[in-house]
């Protein structure tokens, strides 16, 4: 070999260490980078106007603004999120098809329903969007005063009382037969078509009471319905003087709402972590605290790691429940 070309062997190989040691540097910035490179979607199993679906408008403005790429809310109703979370999990894990719902999409439905794909195995939770407790409220006329009023009326009556809900195997009917086991009481459920139609009938005296999730307000503020207490362990910011139903010895009622977003599993962990980093950015601004506010809801950014923990603790709660209570949908 001569001394030519020796030099530029020499040279070559100074050049691809130095580009090797460039990717290396770069790259996990390229991969970050390399998304989104076109518009996202996300998918909403209810139909326009409701607390998921307002929730998902309000974040993917800030979303579409921090990711540089259209965010659209694509709302596919239908089976309690079951025919969206079909939908997503069928989607190609990049990143660029995901779904807002409600976590009782893995909680509850696995249990309640016999899909033909497992959302509890098939979407992997990306972050928490929020949290909103349920409200025990009764009719105006009913006399009761307090929570307990309500038991000792039930226990004195057995099977006379009535609780609404917004549909089997909602939040609302959940939490309502969670209220029954653990105050040991024999009341009947009447399932409605949604929370507006259940509240209706509550405000008419068709039932006498119902676990509201932040729709009635305005009327229990007005003296149309009665507020006895709070779901969660904490008293809610909008009633704080009302006590939580463990402050009044009926402990274990806690469940609430909480709404998240999720991917289809095997989602690359870099754009799990992007997603989930803007939607804490996103929910964090003045103007998105507001309209959460106005949903009865508070808004939480739980990362992946923290939201899946909290939906395998309250799987375990909850399907022990609809085990217990025989608790089936049509």
């Amino acid at each position: 070999m001569n001394t030519f070309t020796h030099f530029q062997s020499r040279r070559r190989l100074v050049q691809a260490a130095a580009v090797a040691c460039a990717l290396g540097t770069i790259g996990p910035s390229f991969a970050q980078q390399a998304w989104p490179t076109k518009p996202i979607r996300l998918v909403v199993g209810f139909p326009p106007g409701g607390t998921t679906d307002v929730m998902a408008r309000v974040v993917s403005a800030p979303l579409q603004k921090a990711l540089g790429q259209t965010v659209i809310v694509d709302n596919k109703p239908g089976a309690s999120s079951n025919l969206a979370a079909s939908e997503v999990i069928k989607a190609p894990a990049d990143g660029y098809t995901l779904m807002v719902a409600p976590i009782s999409v893995q909680t509850a439905n696995p249990y309640l329903f016999k899909p033909a794909l497992n959302p509890e195995r098939d979407l992997q939770p990306v972050v928490s969007l929020g949290y909103a407790q349920l409200y025990l409220v009764a009719k105006k006329d009913l006399p009761t005063k307090t929570a307990n009023d309500l038991v000792k009326m039930a226990k004195a009556s057995p099977g006379k009382l009535t609780y609404g809900s917004g549909g089997a195997g909602t939040q609302m009917h959940l939490v309502g037969e969670l209220f029954k086991q653990q105050a040991d009481i024999d009341v009947v459920h009447v399932p409605y078509r949604g929370a507006a139609p259940a509240l209706q009938d509550l405000l008419a005296g068709q039932i006498d009471y119902y676990f509201d999730p932040a729709t009635g307000f305005q009327h229990i503020r007005e003296g149309r319905a009665k507020l006895l207490a709070v779901t969660g362990s904490k008293r809610s910011s909008f009633f704080p003087d009302t006590p939580t139903l463990t402050e009044l010895g009926i402990k274990g009622v806690e469940l609430g709402n909480w709404f998240g977003i999720f991917a289809p599993a095997g989602t690359p962990p870099d754009v799990v972590a992007r997603i989930g980093s803007e939607v804490a950015k996103a929910i964090a601004l003045p103007e998105v605290k507001q309209r959460f506010a106005e949903l009865g809801g508070e808004p939480i950014a739980l990362d992946s790691a923290a939201f899946r923990t909290t939906i395998m603790n309250e799987t375990k709660q909850l399907s022990a429940l609809i085990k217990d209570r025989k608790i089936v949908v049509d």
